[in-house]
């Protein structure tokens, strides 16, 4: 997995809170983890792939928001891997995206 980065700014931040799309504030919250780390990894793919994403990665994104951080955690360093393999796809996806 390639560095978190240090910069919290993205796309969102820069909009004024007017033009931010309600689905896309609602999204930004769930992925508000426990760990600054995930927080990273979540927001990078919904800021860099969601608007592009076609609806089957779009439902695997989600159903990754409701997996517990402790399991994304061991899934996102490689300790487990999750058994459904469209899980596995969107966690590869997230990864290979560029910092």
């Amino acid at each position: 997995m390639g560095n978190l980065g240090n910069t919290d700014r993205n796309l969102a931040d820069l909009m004024p809170e007017s033009d931010i799309d309600p689905e896309i504030k609602r999204l930004r919250w769930r992925c508000r983890r426990g760990m600054r780390e995930l927080d990273q990894l979540m927001l990078r793919y919904l800021d860099g792939r969601w608007s592009t994403a076609d609806d089957q990665e779009r439902k695997q994104f989600l159903q990754l928001l409701d997996t517990e951080d402790d399991m994304l955690w061991r899934w996102f360093m490689g300790r487990e891997r999750p058994q459904d393999v469209a899980l596995v796809q969107i966690i590869d996806i997230i990864t290979e995206l560029p910092a």
